[in-house]
């Protein structure tokens, strides 16, 4: 069965406190079906400049909103392990009553890693790691007694209270692009995460389909999601109505049926409004 189409809005924590709860009241309230925030040390694109932490600053804003689902897209592994990543992870599920979707990926901003902790892993590291940590935050999150005596990560009869709201826990949402990362999401994800030309996104999704074949997983049960910004698709989708049709619909194509998309620009907001308005009714029906 195809899933329903879902519309998310990104936003670098990069703007003062009070400008970022009015954005994310502004989004809700627009009927938006999800907002997000981004997990570094520094912005990447201005490394110089004000940012926030990821989660402390997602718990915040789950507790100025309502209704809208909420995550960080998505955490960087290397920045923490995986135990706390699953208590944090609890604990905004309780203070967002249930809302949060759990994003992971393997971490990738090279100068933040060489800046703050020393340097970058290897890519085998990084993927050895994130498979440990996702073993672990799955476990974790679905209260089970976690013993992981792993390469990377240790636990010893781990477990955490209290649970999550969600149950048996909120989504896994795992950013991955090559094949060994997305042999991951195939085994453990509800969501899973990517950036890229429509090309790009066509081939990935078939590579995920392949894995979830090999170990007999009803591939529909993953939903796919697209990371967009306008600086790296081929026309900014905030542009009119007709540019968020287009990119919507050559996704689409190719089976994305979630677009989180980097927010629009303040003098966008006239054209934003009118897409949230007239195009995601008709897009979700």
């Amino acid at each position: 069965m195809a899933q329903r189409l879902r519309f998310g809005i990104c936003t670098d924590q990069n703007l003062p406190w009070p400008t970022l709860v009015e954005r994310w009241r502004y989004f809700e309230a627009l009927g938006f079906d999800s907002a997000w925030d981004c997990d570094h040390f520094t912005q990447p694109s201005r490394p110089g400049g004000h940012y926030y932490e990821g989660w402390s600053l997602l718990a915040g804003l789950a507790a100025q909103t309502e209704r809208i689902r909420v995550g960080c897209l998505v955490s960087c592994n290397t920045f923490r392990h995986p135990a706390l990543l699953a208590h944090e992870a609890i604990t905004v599920d309780h203070i967002s009553n249930g809302r949060l979707e759990v994003g992971l990926g393997a971490g990738w901003f090279v100068p933040e890693h060489e800046t703050f902790l020393g340097g970058f892993p290897p890519a085998g590291e990084l993927v050895g790691r994130f498979r440990e940590a996702v073993e672990i935050v799955d476990g974790l999150l679905r209260q089970q007694v976690v013993t992981r005596e792993g390469q990377y990560y240790q636990v010893r009869a781990g477990s955490l209270k209290p649970g999550p709201v969600q149950q048996p826990r909120p989504p896994l949402v795992l950013g991955a692009h090559g094949p060994r990362m997305l042999r991951i999401v195939a085994e453990y994800a509800d969501g899973w995460n990517s950036f890229g030309t429509v090309d790009e996104m066509r081939k990935r999704n078939q590579v995920l389909d392949e894995h979830c074949a090999s170990i007999g997983r009803d591939p529909g049960e993953i939903r796919r999601g697209l990371y967009g910004w306008a600086a790296l698709m081929p026309s900014d989708p905030w542009a009119s109505l007709d540019a968020f049709h287009d990119m919507v619909g050559r996704y689409r194509e190719v089976g994305v049926d979630e677009f989180i998309i980097d927010q629009p620009r303040p003098e966008q907001h006239p054209t934003f409004e009118r897409i949230a308005a007239e195009a995601l009714p008709v897009l979700r029906a």
